[in-house]
């Protein structure tokens, strides 16, 4: 980018400088001209830039304050074409996606702070009626847990509750070069897809993510002993679930027909 800026670790920047990987990036997000795109974290622009060309506006969500008039600068904006790229400057988790209020679903974008992705995408479970689909940049193990299938080793809650809400599919990894600075971590992009119709039937959202929560919060434990507080052994087995099988285990499935049958 024609600007720099000194990352900052307490927002945990790296800024995408690959042109490859941008390209890359940007032709599986697809973006039309019209479409209602809003980025996470834009940093210097490596993608805001490029994407404000092909779609005609924008709106952005920066937390530091800095780089605000660095990404305008490289986008070849200033402040009397703000309207082509708003700027919110605010923390991502207290953003109200549905004040935007605007006639088209959202494609929501960005390089998503590591340190609290999950929290984001958590956060972003709150508007999936207004998402069209999203693409993300995330640590390599957020991906793998997001995708993960029961009976493996990244299997946990964020992946239960992600495949709930979303269509999720790993499009291809990122190495640490593709950034400055050089991340210690792989990176990887994921596209979530929030369903029209979710794939299993649960009674009560917020009671059968309380129960995803306890099932994973001990992982080595059976379920007979990390959710003796919320039911008995019989009515596990009641569920057509085995009381000694562990969290990892389980299907989507089975933690929906667990939850309505304790609702």
């Amino acid at each position: 980018m024609a600007t720099q800026h000194r990352a900052k670790k307490r927002f945990g920047q790296n800024f995408l400088s690959d042109p490859g990987i941008i390209q890359r990036i940007i032709q599986s997000i697809n973006p039309k001209p019209g479409q209602r795109l809003i980025e996470i974290g834009p940093g210097l622009g490596a993608l805001t830039c490029p994407i404000l060309k092909i779609v005609g506006e924008m709106d952005v969500i920066e937390l530091d304050r800095d780089i605000v008039p660095k990404l305008q600068l490289n986008c070849g904006l200033d402040y009397s074409t703000e309207k082509k790229l708003r700027i919110h400057n605010i923390d991502v988790l207290n953003f109200d996606f549905s004040a935007l209020n605007y006639e088209q679903n959202l494609r929501i974008i960005g390089n998503l702070p590591y340190n609290i992705s999950t929290p984001i995408i958590f956060h972003l479970v709150e508007h999936c009626n207004i998402i069209q689909d999203m693409f993300f940049m995330l640590q390599k193990e957020v991906v793998l847990r997001l995708a993960a299938k029961p009976n493996t080793s990244n299997y946990s809650r964020l992946s239960v509750m992600a495949q709930y809400h979303f269509s999720v599919t790993s499009l291809f990894l990122v190495p640490p070069e593709s950034f400055d600075p050089i991340p210690k971590v792989d990176s990887a992009i994921v596209r979530l897809i929030p369903h029209t119709e979710k794939p299993v039937k649960v009674n009560d959202e917020k009671e059968f993510s309380k129960l995803v929560r306890t099932s994973f919060s001990q992982r080595r434990k059976t379920l007979r002993n990390v959710l003796r507080d919320v039911c008995s052994a019989e009515h596990i087995e009641k569920a057509g679930i085995d009381p000694s099988a562990r969290a990892q285990t389980l299907t989507l499935q089975q933690f929906a027909d667990l939850h309505n049958s304790l609702t």
